[in-house]
């Protein structure tokens, strides 16, 4: 063996090393992502032979790079977010989207709820928002309950995972360095053509786990069941007691969760255009600045170059289109617009510490994601893998695909899942002509798979379904894993397109 092939079996068993580390830590250990990854990091440099104070260097210079990026924008999404939730907004546009669909199309409508929702809206807590107006509309159908549960399910899942400002989205964008607006633009065209995957297995298996619900679950969501009461079609028949004949939750909000009302004040409500401006005025903004920049660098013939300087005409639009900019104006749209003005001070701040709580760890998870990725960059580990894949057939932007796909199979978050891939591919994007967009698409999709015990995500939908064993891995591991499948023929295509 030659000095050059053991250096590279080196450098690749550093990786493979970095990526059990993490997987071990997660699984085994109490200790989180977070300082998995950190650890991943030292593991790869020290087995690549990098010295002590260098990794220490990259680390920190990669965790700083990378929340100088994209820490910001992540802050002010999950802010939108939660202010979307509590003023009763994700509620108006889930009921909105229920008339546009129409009668008998109510899969389509929770699919298209659960994608819209889940790009501000942790998946978690969307899903439990949401899951009433599911529960509300298989009451009054007597049946159906788990193909729309599944069907919001996992049409949050799509863009909960391909859809910036959905902050595992942006930590890939800020790690590959992909361009946000095409991203949103790619993975919104994404979950478009993913979308009948969802309502086609939710309507083919859902009535055939209908009978697999809980008793409890059943009694919840179509009232007293009598002993006598069959199955028809595999759906269950429930009577009307026990609030089975409601209709569509309300959607107005109690005045007293909002603050202190004003004496005679009426319900607040939020229409359904109005709850969308926080969440649209931004996504136009920052794809008005992705277009406007490409046609400047086509006019200027400095397309693909990385010399471009905006024109005086671009420039506006690229300080409003700037995701920081755009995001604020958001936060003020949301704040402003969606609350009462009897709301106080104290409230938004609370709430607002409530959405950077749960942003923390995220936070962390991407700044030692950047770690890692800064860590095989300089320790050479990145070119060495990018000259072992160059020398077989497997197309590169299926490397972030399968990567994520292992890790989320092996510890469960996607999260996780995809800013690994994104951290240990990073290197590749330049070296093997992989468009950034096409590699942050593969990470993104890769970590969909197979959702099943050590996803958080997994038990939300399970017990608000009411499924258990093998009905909620035929259901909800079942439909992840067909949009994960789907997504590889896309991925073909879109590097075919921008490769």
């Amino acid at each position: 063996m030659t000095e050059e092939q053991y250096v590279d079996i080196q450098l690749l068993l550093a990786l493979v090393l970095g990526i059990a580390t993490i997987i071990v830590l997660v699984l085994k250990t109490r200790l989180d992502a977070f300082v998995a990854l950190l650890i991943a990091a030292l593991v790869t440099g020290i087995v690549a032979g990098q010295a002590p104070l260098d990794i220490v260097s990259s680390i920190t210079t990669g965790f700083g790079s990378t929340l100088a990026s994209i820490g910001i924008v992540i802050g002010l999404g999950v802010g939108i977010g939660k202010i979307l939730e509590v003023s009763g907004a994700a509620n108006s546009l889930a009921m909105a989207f229920l008339k546009l669909f129409g009668k008998g199309r109510e899969p389509w409508a929770m699919g298209s709820v659960g994608a819209l929702v889940s790009i501000p809206v942790f998946c978690d807590s969307g899903y439990v928002i949401m899951n009433p107006l599911a529960r509300s509309i298989a009451r009054v159908k007597r049946a159906g309950y788990i193909t729309l549960a599944l069907a919001l399910g996992c049409g949050m899942t799509l863009t909960h995972h391909l859809v910036p400002p959905t902050p595992g989205p942006l930590a890939v964008a800020g790690i590959l360095g992909a361009d946000l607006g095409a991203l949103i633009l790619a993975g919104l065209v994404f979950t478009v053509l993913l979308l009948p995957i969802v309502v086609f297995y939710a309507k083919w298996m859902g009535p055939k786990l209908e009978s697999s619900m809980s008793e409890s679950m059943r009694e919840t969501v179509y009232g007293t069941v009598h002993a006598s009461a069959g199955h028809r079609g595999g759906t269950a028949v429930a009577d009307r007691d026990g609030g089975a004949g409601d209709d569509a939750p309300s959607m107005d909000i109690d005045n007293t969760t909002l603050g202190t009302p004003p004496a005679g004040a009426k319900p607040h409500r939020v229409g359904a255009f109005v709850a969308s401006l926080p969440l649209l005025v931004p996504l136009l903004l920052i794809i008005l600045n992705t277009v406007s920049g490409a046609i400047d660098q086509n006019n200027q013939g400095v397309v693909g170059t990385g010399e471009y300087t905006p024109s005086s005409w671009a420039v506006p639009l690229a300080f409003i289109g700037n995701p920081v900019v755009a995001l604020v104006i958001g936060v003020i749209l949301a704040v402003y617009v969606l609350l009462p003005r009897w709301t106080p001070r104290s409230k938004v701040q609370g709430w607002f510490g409530e959405a950077a709580a749960s942003a923390g760890l995220i936070l962390l998870i991407t700044g030692a994601g950047g770690a890692l990725g800064q860590v095989l960059r300089t320790s050479g580990v990145g070119d060495a893998l990018a000259e072992a894949i160059a020398g077989t057939p497997l197309p590169a932007f299926l490397v972030p695909f399968l990567i994520a796909t292992l890790v989320r199979i092996a510890q469960g978050s996607g999260t996780v899942a995809m800013i690994t891939a994104a951290s240990v591919t990073a290197p590749l994007v330049g070296s093997l002509g992989i468009d950034p967009i096409v590699a942050a698409l593969a990470c993104t999709a890769g970590s969909m798979v197979f959702s099943y015990f050590n996803d958080s995500y997994f038990w939300v939908v399970t017990r608000f379904a009411g499924l258990d064993g093998v009905a909620a891995l035929k259901g909800w591991s079942g439909i992840t894993t067909a949009v994960w499948a789907g997504s590889i023929p896309l991925l073909f295509i879109a590097n075919a397109v921008l490769g």
